[in-house]
């Protein structure tokens, strides 16, 4: 500020000029409406005579403005170390009450936080709530700041964003003030929004030039500028602004969104897809999008569709395939197997149809059994297959003599009722082993060889003693298969399993994921080829053992040829030594 030895003399010569100046002009600018705030610098260095000519140049330019509800809006704040309004948008439509309030403005005579005072306007000044047109009705937003010195707080981020929020700013600043702030704080093009004035002498000059640059500001008004987004007055013209997150096209009038796919850094695995300021990453069909939202898995796409392979679906990308085990082809169908004869079973399923199951679950578990079944070769002389349900009692659904063929099986497998209540295994191994693999029920007697096997399906913890009759079960010469889904006991299921138990225990976290399990069970239930009383070779094992028994030949028709040429030569050295001698 400027020194002055004789500040009461001066403030005199300056109040007397204020009253000497010519009264403003009749004409008002002819301006759309617009909402503006000013933005007052009343920090200790503003001196109180220079603050006067600050109230008279605000007056000054409201003068000069059509102000009322639909027309212009007027609002002040003033700022030291803090902000006060003196009031809002919405407190006055006449310019004799603007006058008054201004003219009662105390100054606070503190610091120059102008960050904080940009930030009240942006955040309390231009609100509805406080008198701003919403901004869908495209009123020109302004703030005039008019400052002595230089900030004490940061403004260049705050200033940023009150201009994006789509204030347009100007920056008055007068004697010492920092030009490199002021730019930081106005709106562009810079040189329309930036304003040094000497000393507050001449601030009243360059009132005139002010308002000359406000009323130039609504070209936009007429509604003719042709700007899809946003139209932005300067120099008596207009300019078209895109939203956040849209460009200008080369009409520069439309606007595009910003495509940020074509940056090329979004690390996308598969699909980047574009939206208003920002992407996401998609993934191309049968693949999951990961947690880091970026990489691509394959779906397990036989775990959720009926794929129908006869032995096992194995998942590809965004498909799968069916394959067979080793030495069966896969069939012209691509689902079945060439199969080679499997030797022939006694086998009685256990399922659990405790309350814990709950009915829609009983249904896929139906639908299990019923795949087992599908890869059995049932028939009289071949597989039986039996069928007990418990709960808190034990029920007998079909014993092993009762049908004869796989559909006949499946037919009653889907007919079976949903018992409910508890979960008594212990009491359902008993049942099994004294009644459904007894010569009664169709269980062909133990001197034939006929391999028996128990398998048991459960999805919680037993309420009866499981350990004696899975034990006695074993030791009559059942091979026991333990199937647990949910809340099953793993403890449980390895005490039921037959040794080794990782070959006869099997787990899934849910029922509607079970299709693993029947492909571990079509490998380990069928058992080894020759076994029982009606022994059947099977083609693929005797194609292999004529293959084995050729080769050995072979190998010992090589070797014997190699023994005599081996004789042969030990003779000859037996001779040389003889004569020798």
């Amino acid at each position: 500020m400027m020194k002055l030895l004789l500040a009461a003399p001066l403030l005199l010569l300056v109040l007397t000029t204020l009253e000497a100046r010519p009264k403003p002009a009749a004409v008002k600018c002819k301006t759309g409406p617009l909402d503006m705030v000013f933005v007052i610098d009343s920090s200790r260095s503003v001196r109180p005579f220079e603050f006067e000519t600050m109230r008279r140049f605000m007056i000054d330019i409201i003068h000069n403005l059509e102000v009322g509800p639909n027309a212009t809006r007027v609002g002040v704040i003033q700022y030291s170390s803090q902000v006060q309004n003196i009031f809002s948008l919405k407190t006055f439509f006449k310019r004799a009450d603007m006058e008054k309030a201004i003219n009662s403005i105390v100054p606070l005579a503190q610091g120059t936080m102008t960050g904080l005072a940009i930030q009240y306007a942006m955040n309390v000044a231009f609100t509805v709530q406080e008198g701003a047109r919403p901004l869908h009705k495209k009123i020109p937003r302004v703030a005039v700041i008019v400052t002595d010195g230089r900030p004490q707080d940061r403004v260049t981020e705050v200033a940023a964003q009150a201009r994006d929020a789509g204030i347009e700013i100007y920056a008055v600043g007068v004697q010492r003030a920092d030009m490199n702030s002021l730019r930081a704080m106005a709106s562009h093009p810079l040189e329309e929004h930036v304003f040094l004035v000497e000393s507050f002498d001449l601030i009243q000059q360059f009132g005139k030039q002010f308002q000359d640059k406000l009323c130039a500001i609504d070209a936009c008004a007429d509604g003719k500028h042709g700007c899809e987004h946003q139209c932005v007055s300067a120099r008596g013209s207009y300019a078209c602004h895109c939203r956040m997150g849209y460009s200008l096209n080369q009409d520069k009038k439309t606007c595009t969104m910003i495509n940020f796919c074509n940056f090329g850094n979004h690390s996308c695995q598969h699909e980047c897809v574009s939206i208003l300021n920002g992407y996401y990453c998609r993934c191309n069909d049968g693949f999951t999008l990961q947690a880091d939202g970026k990489a691509c898995q394959a779906t397990d796409i036989c775990n959720g569709i009926d794929h129908g392979c006869e032995f096992k679906c194995v998942s590809t990308a965004g498909s799968y395939h069916c394959v067979c085990p080793e030495g069966q082809q896969l069939q012209a169908d691509g689902k079945t197997c060439n199969k080679c004869k499997s030797g022939h079973v006694d086998l009685v399923l256990v399922i659990d149809g405790s309350k814990s199951v709950r009915p829609q679950n009983f249904e896929l578990v139906k639908q299990f059994v019923n795949q087992i079944v599908d890869f059995l070769d049932v028939s009289p002389h071949g597989t039986r297959v039996g069928l007990v349900q418990y709960s808190s009692r034990v029920r007998t659904e079909f014993p092993l003599n009762q049908y004869k063929t796989a559909e006949d099986i499946k037919k009653a497998v889907l007919k079976v009722e949903y018992m409910e209540k508890g979960t008594m295994t212990g009491l359902a191994l008993k049942h099994m082993l004294e009644h459904s693999f007894s010569e009664a029920e169709g269980a062909r007697p133990l001197s034939q060889n006929i391999p028996r096997i128990g398998l048991v399906f459960t999805d919680g913890r037993s309420q009866d003693d499981i350990s004696e009759w899975a034990r006695k079960a074993k030791e009559s010469g059942i091979t026991m298969f333990a199937v647990g889904v949910g809340k099953a006991v793993e403890e449980e299921l390895r005490e039921i399993a037959s040794e080794p138990v990782e070959q006869h225990f099997s787990y899934s976290t849910d029922f509607s994921t079970m299709t693993h399990i029947v492909d571990n069970l079509k490998v380990n239930i069928c058992p080894e080829e020759g076994k029982g009383e009606l022994e059947i070779q099977s083609p693929c094992e005797c194609e292999a053992l004529v293959q084995f028994q050729s080769n050995t030949v072979a190998i010992l028709e090589n070797l014997t040829e190699k023994l005599a040429q081996l004789t042969a030569r030990l003779e000859d050295l037996e001779k040389q030594i003889a004569n020798k001698k």
